[in-house]
C-alpha cells in the first residue's frame, strides 16, 4: 500500500553504516534537511565487523599510503576527544623476529629487493623502527604516548610469548566500539533534525524534474521520497545501488574483501595488545576484549558471495589460530573459539593483485548531471568523519545555504566529559548509585558515558531497573536501547549496541528475544 510522498529533502542517503550516518550527521549540522534509509539495522554489516580500532594503519606505510595514514593518525585524537566513553587509548606490542618478511607485492618490498637484495624479503629491525618513527610523528600526536623499545625477556608482556622473542616495541593506537559509533552518529543526526529509517530498503531511484524520486519499502509500506541530491553509502552494496537501484551506467566498482575474526577466552592478564607479523608478510592483532576474552584478527580474502553472507570459514579460523600460535607459548586452538565474526570491506577496485594490496583509501565519485549523485567507495572507520567532510565538500556547491565544517571534537551523545575523565565518571556513577557493581558501572560508562545517569533515571536499587536478563542487562537498559537507539531485536541489543551476547547463555538470550518480540507486538 502506497503512502503520500514525503516532503522534499536536501539529501537522501542510502546506507546506515558509519559512512552514511557520518555524512547524515555532518549534513544536518550544516542546516540541510536529511533522510537516511538503511535496509537492516544500523551498522548491521561492515561497520560492526571491524577490528574495532581507531588507527593510522601501520602496515599501510609499506604500500606508501602516506596521505591515508597521516589523515588517520590526525583523526585518532580528534575522535578520542569527541567520544571518550566508546574510544580509548591502547598500547600495542610489536615483537620482532629476524624471520619476519614483507609481502612480495608491496612497494617497499619491491624497492628493497632492488636496493638491498641481500635482505631477501626480510623486514630488518631498523626499517620497523623507522616506520614507527613516522607513525609517531606524521599525525601531530599530543595525547597518545610515543613508541618505546621493549626487552621482552624482562617485560611482563613477553611472558605469554614463546621463547626467543627478546626485542620488541610498544606504540599507541585506539580502541573504538564500532557499532556504537554508528548508532551515536545516527542519534546525533536525528537529534539535529535528520529522519533515520531502519529496516527500510530503497528499491528504486530515478531523476525526475531536477530531483531524485526514491522508492522505499519498510515498516510503513511503500513510500515515495524526493531529494535534491542522493548519496549512495551502501558499503558492500554500493555497486548494486548504482546498477540496480539508480540504473546509472558506470565503470566503477568495488573489490569485496572479507575480514574475519575469532574470539577466545582471555589469553593473558595485562591490558596491552599485540601486533603480530607472519612469515607470509601479513599481520594480525591480539586484543583484550570485553574483559573476559581475547580478539584475534583479521584475515584479508577476496569475497565472492553476497555481502550479507560473509562468515568466518574453518580455513580462516584455523589460519588465525596457527598465526597466533607462532607467537604465544600456549597454542591457540579451534576448540577455544567462542565466537567468530566476519565483515566485507567494499574497497575501491584499483586493480591490485591481492586483497591485502588493494587500497584502503576512500573514493568519492560525483555524478552531477541534473540532481547530483555521490557514490562512496571504501573508507576506514578511523577516517569516517574526514570522509563525511570530503563528501560535503563535493555537495556543498549545490547547497549555497549550507554551513561549514563543524564536527571536529564535537561530542557525540554521552561523550561530553574530558578524555581522561572515565575513572572519575565511573566513581560519580557509583557514588550516586551505590548498588552498582564496579564491573556494571564500568560497562555503563564505557557504553553510554554521561547518559548512563539518564538510563538509570534515579533508580535506587537493581530491582528498580526491572527485569534482569543476565550479564548485567536490565529491562531499563533494554528499553533505553529500543526507545533511543533504534534497536528492534535481541540481536541488535546483544551483538551491536552491546556485546553482551558473549556473556549470556542460550536460555538468557531466548528470554530477551521473547521480551523484545512481545514489546514489538504490543
Amino acid at each position: 500500500m502506497s503512502t503520500p510522498a514525503r516532503p522534499e529533502a536536501d539529501l537522501f542517503i542510502i546506507g546506515g553504516g558509519i559512512n552514511g550516518c557520518g555524512i547524515a550527521r555532518d549534513a544536518v549540522g550544516r542546516g540541510l534537511s536529511v533522510t537516511l534509509a538503511e535496509m537492516g539495522d544500523l551498522a548491521q554489516a561492515t561497520s560492526s565487523a571491524s577490528t574495532k580500532l581507531f588507527h593510522g594503519g601501520l602496515r599501510y606505510l609499506e604500500f606508501f599510503e602516506f596521505r591515508l595514514v597521516r589523515e588517520a593518525l590526525e583523526e585518532r585524537e580528534t575522535l578520542l576527544t569527541a567520544m571518550p566513553h566508546i574510544s580509548w587509548p591502547m598500547r600495542f606490542v610489536l615483537p620482532y623476529s629476524p624471520q619476519m618478511r614483507f609481502e612480495s607485492d608491496t612497494p617497499t618490498s619491491r624497492l628493497l629487493s632492488v636496493t638491498m637484495p641481500w635482505l631477501r624479503g626480510r623486514r630488518p629491525a631498523w626499517l620497523i623502527r623507522l616506520g614507527l618513527f613516522l607513525y609517531d610523528n606524521m599525525g601531530g600526536r599530543q595525547i597518545l604516548p610515543g613508541t618505546k623499545r621493549l626487552d621482552l625477556s624482562r617485560d611482563a608482556v613477553g611472558q605469554p610469548l614463546r621463547p626467543g622473542f627478546s626485542l620488541g616495541w610498544e606504540y599507541s593506537d585506539c580502541w573504538v566500539q564500532d557499532a556504537r559509533l554508528v548508532v551515536l552518529n545516527a542519534r546525533d543526526a536525528a537529534a539535529r533534525g535528520a529522519t533515520i529509517m531502519t529496516r527500510t530498503r530503497v528499491t528504486h531511484a530515478e531523476r525526475a524534474e531536477g530531483l531524485w524520486r526514491i522508492t522505499t519499502e519498510g515498516p510503513e509500506g511503500t513510500r515515495i521520497h524526493h531529494a535534491r541530491a542522493l548519496v549512495n553509502a551502501g558499503g558492500p552494496w554500493v555497486e548494486d545501488v548504482i546498477r540496480n537501484v539508480a540504473h546509472i551506467p558506470s565503470t566503477e566498482g568495488v573489490r569485496l574483501v572479507r575480514g574475519s575474526h575469532i574470539v577466545v577466552p582471555r589469553l593473558y592478564d595485562h591490558d596491552r595488545c599485540y601486533f603480530f607479523q607472519g612469515t607470509d608478510g601479513r599481520i594480525i592483532f591480539s586484543i583484550p576484549f570485553e574483559e573476559d576474552f581475547t580478539l584475534i584478527g583479521t584475515t584479508d580474502m577476496d569475497h565472492r558471495g553476497a555481502p550479507g553472507e560473509a562468515r568466518c570459514s574453518d580455513e580462516e579460523r584455523d589460519y588465525l589460530c596457527a598465526f597466533a600460535s607462532q607467537y604465544f607459548a600456549r597454542p591457540v586452538t579451534a576448540d577455544q573459539v567462542v565466537w567468530t565474526y566476519s565483515g566485507v570491506r567494499p574497497l575501491y577496485n584499483d586493480g591490485a593483485k591481492s586483497a591485502t594490496a588493494a587500497t584502503r583509501d576512500y573514493v568519492l565519485s560525483l555524478h552531477d548531471e541534473d540532481a547530483p549523485l555521490l557514490n562512496v567507495f571504501g573508507g576506514k572507520i578511523t577516517t569516517y568523519r574526514r570522509l563525511a567532510e570530503s563528501a560535503m565538500a563535493k555537495l556543498v556547491p549545490f547547497f549555497p545555504q549550507a554551513g561549514g565544517d563543524w564536527t571536529a571534537r564535537v561530542a557525540l551523545p554521552g561523550g561530553d566529559f574530558p578524555v581522561d575523565g572515565v575513572s572519575d565518571l565511573i566513581a560519580q556513577l557509583q557514588a550516586s548509585h551505590p548498588f552498582l557493581s564496579g564491573r556494571l558501572a564500568r560497562r555503563l560508562v564505557r557504553t553510554y558515558g554521561t547518559e548512563a545517569f539518564l538510563l538509570l533515571n534515579g533508580a535506587d536499587s537493581m530491582a528498580a531497573l526491572g527485569r534482569d536478563f543476565g550479564a548485567g542487562l536490565t529491562e531499563a537498559e533494554v528499553m533505553w536501547l529500543i526507545r533511543h537507539e533504534f534497536a528492534q531485536t535481541a540481536e541488535d541489543i546483544l551483538w551491536r549496541r552491546t556485546k553482551l551476547g558473549l556473556h549470556m547463555n542460550e536460555a538468557q538470550r531466548h528470554e530477551l528475544e521473547a521480551f523484545v518480540e512481545q514489546y514489538r507486538i504490543a
